[in-house]
């Protein structure tokens, strides 16, 4: 059975949030809700961060309407008790913490019990290995790649669709093979100028849309 995932950011940044809302609640089988998500409707305050931040987590609630706002409020950022378990940002934070550095890594897979974790808020692709005698591998992903996941535990972030960080521009996905143990990391080029057009023309700041042409 084929299916899709989404470890939260639904909206937030981007010119069209209620499209994104209901393509990933209508269309995701499991979906979180990330802590853009959560500033967007209301659940975390956004005000101590910068200017621009609230800015477009006040213009996104705004526009998603009270009725979307409810149903993204309603998700977890967290679903640890899955086969595969998913957190939006780490086992130990599942809102604010990165995974993306060994460190980190290692005490989220020592947290938990499952072969496969998946996390997401960094918007960098990413798989970390620790095999069966303690020794820790792997770290961040460039590009496309095949990742056989071999015995041990393993914490992958596929990246993200729509504003990945790690200096490609390209919507990064991963696609989950847990029959034949195989992670395939994809990237696939959008239209990154119509992107950052429809950003500036809803006001949004200039910020937003410069980065999607860096990948950052």
């Amino acid at each position: 059975m084929t299916e899709w995932w989404c470890v939260g950011d639904l909206v937030d940044y981007g010119a069209d949030p209620v499209y994104c809302a209901r393509a990933c609640l209508s269309g995701a089988s499991r979906c979180l809700a990330g802590n853009h998500d959560l500033a967007a409707t209301g659940r975390i305050d956004f005000s101590a961060f910068s200017e621009w931040v609230h800015a477009a987590a006040s213009w996104t609630g705004e526009v998603l309407g009270p009725g979307l706002r409810a149903e993204i409020a309603a998700l977890p950022p967290a679903e640890p008790d899955h086969k595969v378990p998913m957190f939006h940002a780490s086992p130990r934070d599942p809102v604010w913490e990165y995974v993306v550095s060994d460190e980190v890594a290692r005490a989220s897979l020592n947290l938990v019990d499952a072969r496969l974790t998946l996390v997401g808020h960094s918007h960098i692709p990413a798989a970390w290995h620790l095999a069966p005698d303690g020794t820790l591998s792997g770290g961040f992903v460039s590009g496309e790649a095949t990742v056989e996941l071999t015995e041990g535990k393993w914490i992958v972030n596929p990246g993200s669709v729509g504003q990945p960080r790690d200096g490609d521009a390209r919507a990064a996905w991963a696609i989950l093979d847990l029959e034949g143990g195989e992670l395939r990391f994809r990237r696939t080029p959008y239209d990154v100028a119509g992107a950052q057009n429809a950003i500036l023309a809803a006001g949004l700041p200039t910020s937003l849309a410069d980065r999607l042409s860096y990948g950052r």
